[in-house]
Order: C-alpha cells, then structure tokens, then sequence
C-alpha cells in the first residue's frame, strides 16, 4: 500500500484493514518506510484514534515481527504485566504463590530503565541466580518447578520497540491505542494463555485518574479477547509506593517476608487480589483464604526457594542480602498524620542514589534504598523516623534528600483510599 495513501485514510477518520496494516508495518521493518512517514501516521493515530478491531491487528501484526514463545507444552500457563509502579515488587510474590496454586508462570522481564530496578534487577541481587537460560532449560524448569522468571534474551515484538522509540521522540506516547497494543504485544508474544494486568493509577502512575486507567484496562482487555486470551485487569493505587522498601536488594527482602506471611498488608493484599483473579481466569480458582494460608503456612515460600535454586540462586542467602551501609533518616519536623506519600519523587530519589539506569547497561546499586518508616496516614511526632535512606558513601544523597523533603507531607489528617480501587474481568 502507498504510505501517503495509508496516511491519508487515517487522519480523514478512516480505518485500516489488517492486510494493510501487516503490509505497511512490514515494510516499515525493511526500512522501505522512513521514520518521518510513520511518524505522520502516528500522529494522525493520535488525533483520530482507532477501532478495536484495528487495534487488535495491529498488536497482532507487533507480536508476530518477532519470536513467539510456545508454551503450549505447559498446564495453565499465566502471566501478569505491571503498567509501573514504585516498589512494585508483585513478581517476585506472585510467581511461586501462583505455581503453588497449581498454574505455569513462564515468562521473560525486562530490567528497570528509570527510576528503579525491574523484576529480573531485583532477581540479580540474590546471589547465583542465573537470569539467562537456554530454550531447553526454560520450559524444563517451567514443567518442573512451574515458575521461571529470566531476561528477556529473545526478540519479543521488535515493532513495538521501533515505534514506541519513534513514538517517544515526537510526542505520539499519549495515544490509548497505542498504549495498549505496545503492552498486549509483547504479552501475546510471551505465549501464556491467561493474564492479569495491574494497572497503577495516581501520581506515581501513567494513569493518573481512574477513569484514564479503566479505558487503558478495558482496551487491553478486548485486545486479549480478539486474540483468544482469557484477561482481567486489577486497577490499584500508586499514590504512595507500595510496600515499605524501594531498591533492589530490600524489595527481595520484603518479597521474602510475605511469601512467609510476614510481609506489609498492602502488599499481601494486592498479591492476593492479583492471583486470585488470575487463577479464576485460568480456570483452577482459589479463594483469598486458600491463598493466605499458601503465604503463611510456608508453601509459597518452599516454592520461592526451589525456583530460586532451580536457577542457581542460593535461597539460604535472600535474608541476608547487602544493603548500602550508609544510613540517612529524614524526620518529621512537625507533629502530624502523614497525608502525602510521592510514589513518583520516592522512586526518583532511589534512582539518584543508584539505584536506577539512565540508559540500557548502566550498572546499578542493588544495595542502596529507602525504607518507608512512617506510612501514608500515619501519626509521628516532631523527630520521629519517616524515611531511612540507605546509600553508598554520599553518591547521589544530596539530590535524593531534595526530591524527599517535597515527596512527604504532615497534615492534619488524610482521607487513605483503597489500594486496590477496581476489578474488571473479561
């Protein structure tokens, strides 16, 4: 198809059949369509939007530019994409208190570019833990200990990393329907059959309303329905960080104490929202009690360690993780109930610390941190602990501690809504 004539049906209101979206994204992949003309048709995408039939072709064309894991070999297989959040350490629970319940969780995770470590960065402060494994090693370990969380070493969606390059450099990012097919993309291509999306809201979120999170869901959701995929969406809130610790090392920690039954409640509560919905749409439903009792009886937690040694980890170690040795508390100056908790500016300060990449391959810091000690609605006194930083010789704590001192607020009281603010299944 002609790309100017492509062009021109979108920004006069038009739609695209499948064929000519397959055609035009495949020679945009051979380089027979400039960046400037996609560009053009990103814009007019912008303004005039798409339907659904066309926004599920093109994640459909995205997924298919690439590999496609087949996991079709596996019982029940599942999967849970995050839309980001600060502390959002869900994977690291989720994975074995799923396999425990009786489904598949095999899927690959990019590392964190931002203000904090992703997934497989938390997974790479446990010592030995092998993040890179062979085709046969991952669907082995998928069939025998039913969790297996690596780096994503495959080419998954290579359209989708294109355009959405392209997209962020001339502000075509905002745009539902392509938001939405540059998530369901590389979810299709990760071959589970089920999946939940935990999609952040507030303003440490990308949706910051919960009327631009439900359309964001409910887009996904009918992506995952004309490809087949059995999709719910758990919209939670990420007006404060979740949990108490953000940075690498101290997020596994956290992780470990609630696979134990110990951890935070918000935490636990999400974790156990998420799987039961999960779980329901694979088909083997487990009630909230079923899944507590994997949490505190200590069966999630032997999962947890038989996945962390299946790839080499040392689960003996996981409690004993390194933190940054150097401790700085930033302390209410006033009495008061904390009402103002900035996920976004807590996230940010943990990144100037080290504990965040600018740009792909930059080392980061796993040790270094911040431990909320004061949550969103608690009552301190002038001189009482609301953070403790932890960070390496100084680097990066002047930055951080400006970013905090604006990121807590003390009032006199706080009106704390509910983490998880709503449910939508397919």
């Amino acid at each position: 198809m002609n790309p100017v004539d492509f062009i021109l049906t979108k920004r006069q209101g038009g739609t695209h059949a499948a064929a000519e979206l397959d055609a035009v994204m495949a020679a945009y992949m051979r380089d027979d369509i400039p960046d400037y003309q996609m560009a053009s048709w990103l814009m007019a995408v912008c303004f005039r939007g798409m339907t659904d039939q066309e926004t599920a072709d093109l994640t459909r064309t995205m997924a298919a530019s690439g590999d496609m894991l087949d996991l079709s070999g596996l019982p029940h297989t599942v999967d849970k994409h995050s839309t980001g959040g600060v502390g959002d350490k869900t994977s690291l629970v989720l994975g074995p208190l799923l396999a425990e319940a009786g489904a598949t969780v095999a899927k690959m995770s990019g590392r964190g570019l931002g203000h904090t470590g992703g997934t497989v960065d938390k997974l790479e402060s446990i010592p030995g833990f092998r993040t890179e494994l062979s085709d046969r090693e991952f669907l082995e370990q998928a069939a025998s200990v039913g969790v297996v969380i690596v780096g994503q070493s495959r080419d998954l969606a290579p359209l989708d990393g294109r355009l959405y390059a392209l997209r962020d450099a001339t502000g075509t990012v905002e745009s539902l329907p392509l938001i939405a097919s540059s998530i369901m993309s590389k979810k299709l291509a990760g071959g589970a059959r089920s999946l939940v999306l935990d999609v952040k809201v507030g303003s440490g979120a990308f949706m910051k309303d919960l009327d631009s999170a439900r359309e964001l869901a409910r887009a996904m959701i009918r992506i995952g329905r004309h490809a087949g995929l059995s999709v719910r969406a758990v919209l939670s809130a990420m007006d404060r960080p979740l949990g108490r610790e953000i940075g690498n090392s101290g997020e596994v920690l956290e992780a470990a104490d609630c696979l134990r039954g110990r951890g935070p409640a918000d935490l636990q509560e999400l974790c156990v929202i998420l799987a039961e919905q999960l779980l329901a749409a694979a088909g083997i439903p487990k009630s909230r009690e079923q899944l507590l009792t994997m949490l505190h009886d200590g069966s999630a937690w032997s999962r947890f360690e038989s996945w962390i040694a299946a790839q080499g980890g040392d689960p003996s170690a996981v409690s004993g993780l390194p933190l940054a040795p150097d401790v700085f508390e930033l302390k209410a100056d006033r009495d008061g109930v904390v009402s103002g908790l900035d996920a976004l500016a807590i996230g940010r300060a943990v990144g100037a610390l080290g504990g965040g990449r600018q740009f792909k391959g930059q080392e980061i810091d796993h040790g270094v941190g911040i431990r909320i000690e004061a949550g969103l609605g608690s009552t301190v006194r002038k001189g009482d602990t609301l953070l403790l930083v932890r960070h390496r010789g100084g680097h990066g704590l002047e930055r951080a501690r400006e970013l905090l001192a604006a990121a807590v607020r003390i009032g006199a009281s706080v009106d704390v809504g509910p983490l998880v603010q709503d449910v939508i299944a397919d």
